[in-house]
């Protein structure tokens, strides 16, 4: 467990798995998301992801899903997974509420800083849905660039969300941590 700027981070465990669920449905769909700018509410429904989905991440091997305390609550998750020289971030969710003050910034420092002291790795890698241009922005002031790499958004399975457009796909995004 570290601390920076007033807020824990720990690797979840199963019994983070309803909170992080929560959280992560809260920052990017339903009505709830549109407190903050990274609602997907305008072009996906459905759900961003499941109890299944979360525990995986967490079980999965080379993997870590780290949890953002303040004060005892769930504020913030990412995905870090270690894939050969690279690691990949995902799964970032930030609480609604609390978005646009500086503490995406924070957290995605710190999970670049211990995939780097982890996993002595030289790259983070990201997927972003390529029409996400004020996200893909965001990342952009953060040092990562985009790659023109295009992966199929998954249309069909309902895990990923009900797609409310047809040209939906996933960039690579890609930033050197050495």
């Amino acid at each position: 467990m570290e601390t920076t700027a007033g807020l824990t981070f720990r690797d979840a465990t199963d019994a983070d798995v309803d909170a992080l669920v929560a959280l992560i449905e809260s920052a990017y769909r339903g009505d709830d998301s549109r407190a903050g700018w990274t609602t997907e509410a305008d072009i996906l429904e459905g759900q961003r992801t499941d109890p299944e989905g979360v525990l995986a991440v967490i079980k999965a091997p080379d993997s870590r899903l780290l949890t953002v305390e303040r004060e005892g609550r769930v504020v913030a998750c990412c995905q870090l997974e270690h894939r050969g020289t690279h690691a990949y971030f995902g799964m970032f969710a930030v609480s609604p509420t609390l978005q646009g003050g500086g503490l995406g910034k924070v957290i995605i420092a710190e999970a670049e800083r211990l995939a780097v002291e982890t996993w002595g790795v030289d790259e983070m890698h990201m997927t972003v849905i390529s029409v996400r241009d004020d996200l893909i922005a965001w990342y952009e002031r953060r040092g990562y660039r985009r790659t023109g790499k295009m992966i199929p958004f998954p249309y069909g399975d309902e895990r990923a969300g009900v797609p409310l457009r047809a040209d939906l796909r996933f960039e690579l995004l890609v930033k050197p941590l050495v």
